[in-house]
């Protein structure tokens, strides 16, 4: 399970959030180390003797390298093969989105009530949103501070939660059933909530502390909300002991079971879990924070409707979609990839779907050149074994990329090898560490089961630009990770020698990209 091995720290400014989306961060490219470069020729031979490797005996591969100016081929296997991309799904969602949003797209959540009368609601008080996946419950409690300022102590009717700006499918039909329990794999909805900085939004962190020897563990959410109920079946094992604990959630169900044991002197425990119905959760916990700023809500919590001619009393906007770009693509969030589809599609269909959107994205995609019968989109993270493309698409739309008036901020939102700080290497932090791909590798990783991927941009010695995509499927054992690395050195001047070496990344890499389960 993925640990808190990255934080994201937002601004928030006059009921906006901003991310601290590092400038600063963006522009880490130090140079890459001085290398010994091949022969003029080699490089074909060099990449075949790469990718002759044992465990892609019987796999797909899919491998292209260009020249960045030109997008002249410079190498090529497999080009055309038909590849499942995982979160290389996600190059073709980001650059969709930046074109056809814009870069200054904000989500927006809203307060409203019918009619103010003295410090009551006369009615209900409205809470609509529009997809915001990084509203927090500290977002809530602003908004919730922002009506008590404007003298509101009661509300005579109901809350209302009004989450239509989107559909109610809240995942994809053809996810495997077994994710949907977890972070990677959260609900998507017009009103929703955030439980950390990564933004996995729709989720809850669940926390486990140890009690007295021989009794029930300690049990915590956060935020705390009512919507999620805990089912303790965990015990306080002896000091010493090994855990056995277990935290589930089943489909359709808001009940997360706690079994097993715990030793008396472990740490507390955190991991999160995936909310059904991530509306009701949001309205709850906007409920609670208006109890909390002395705000009572006489009638119920449900589902409804905005109706027309409301007063507004409270407003978020979230920081611009430029800035989203770095939680997005750094930590490869699926949820903000599913929240972007179907924002594309209320935006140019009016129908906030996945099957209003997908279409407006691949023909976005066909736009740039990609043959249309060449690729299926079936979400926008990648999570999905539907999704189909070719490395020759991925590298001539990474190619156009750069003539985009987005591209440098996209660019730099792109995972960067070998560098520690999350908000700047992401999910390459721990990969090509001391070699001329460090700093250097501007590139989207990929990681299902049987699949992985690495696609972007690397500057070779000589100063050239080069693109490249590298997309694996049904290759034998775990994730070949090293094999992906292998190729990124030798493209960025590591030399025949250094490109056919064992990486450093080749042990560390996997385990690295596995602990953040499916976000790769």
């Amino acid at each position: 399970m993925r640990g808190p091995l990255v934080r994201i720290t937002s601004v928030l400014l006059a009921g906006s959030s901003v991310l601290a989306a590092p400038a600063a961060h963006a522009q880490v490219t130090a140079a890459p180390a001085a290398a010994p470069v091949a022969a003029p020729g080699d490089l074909a031979k060099d990449l075949d003797a790469i990718l002759a490797d044992e465990r892609l005996k019987g796999a797909t591969v899919g491998a292209v390298v260009r020249d960045a100016k030109t997008g002249a081929v410079r190498y090529a296997r497999g080009p055309k093969n038909a590849v499942l991309p995982a979160s290389n799904n996600k190059i073709y969602t980001s650059g969709a989105a930046l074109s056809l949003l814009g870069t200054g797209y904000r989500f927006r959540t809203g307060v409203y009530a019918g009619k103010v009368a003295g410090s009551s609601v006369k009615g209900d008080l409205y809470l609509k949103g529009t997809g915001d996946p990084t509203t927090r419950a500290a977002d809530y409690d602003r908004l919730a501070a922002e009506v008590a300022a404007r003298g509101v102590k009661r509300v005579e009717g109901d809350l209302v939660a009004d989450d239509s700006w989107f559909d109610a499918v809240r995942v994809p039909s053809h996810w495997d059933p077994t994710d949907l329990q977890y972070a990677y794999a959260g609900q998507t909805s017009a009103l929703t909530v955030s439980p950390n900085d990564d933004f996995d939004a729709g989720s809850v962190n669940v926390s486990v502390s140890p009690g007295a020897e021989g009794r029930p563990v300690k049990v915590a959410l956060a935020p705390a909300t009512h919507v999620v109920k805990i089912d303790n079946r965990a015990v306080t094992g002896a000091p010493g002991s090994p855990s056995t604990l277990s935290v589930n959630r089943d489909n359709g169900t808001n009940t997360i079971v706690v079994s097993g044991a715990y030793p008396a002197d472990g740490s507390t425990y955190t991991t999160l879990r995936t909310v059904e119905n991530p509306t009701m959760y949001a309205a709850d916990v906007f409920r609670t924070a208006l109890k909390a700023h002395g705000v009572q809500v006489s009638g119920t919590t449900e589902r409804g409707r905005t109706p027309k001619g409301v007063t507004p009393l409270a407003f978020r906007s979230s920081a611009p979609l430029s800035q989203l770009m770095v939680p997005f693509l750094k930590l490869s969030n699926n949820m903000i990839a599913e929240t972007l589809v179907k924002a594309i599609g209320k935006e140019k269909k009016r129908s906030g779907s996945w099957t209003a959107g997908l279409p407006v994205i691949e023909k976005y995609i066909a736009g740039q050149g990609v043959p249309a019968a060449r690729l299926d989109m079936a979400d926008g993270s990648g999570l999905s074994r539907e999704n189909r493309t070719t490395s020759q698409d991925i590298s001539t739309v990474l190619t156009k990329a750069q003539k985009a008036p987005w591209y440098s901020t996209w660019y730099a939102a792109l995972p960067i090898a070998g560098r520690p700080d999350p908000l700047v290497g992401g999910t390459l932090a721990a990969r090509m560490r001391d070699t001329p791909a460090a700093g250097n590798v501007h590139a989207k990783t990929g990681t299902l089961t049987g699949a992985t991927a690495l696609s972007g941009y690397v500057t070779g010695q000589n100063g050239r630009k080069l693109v490249f995509s590298v997309v694996l499927n049904g290759y034998q054992g775990a994730a070949p990770k090293d094999i992906e690395d292998k190729i990124a050195v030798r493209l960025a001047g590591g030399g025949s020698a250094a490109a056919t070496r064992t990486l450093r990344t080749a042990q560390t890499g996997p385990q690295l990209e596995c602990s953040w389960i499916k976000r790769c």
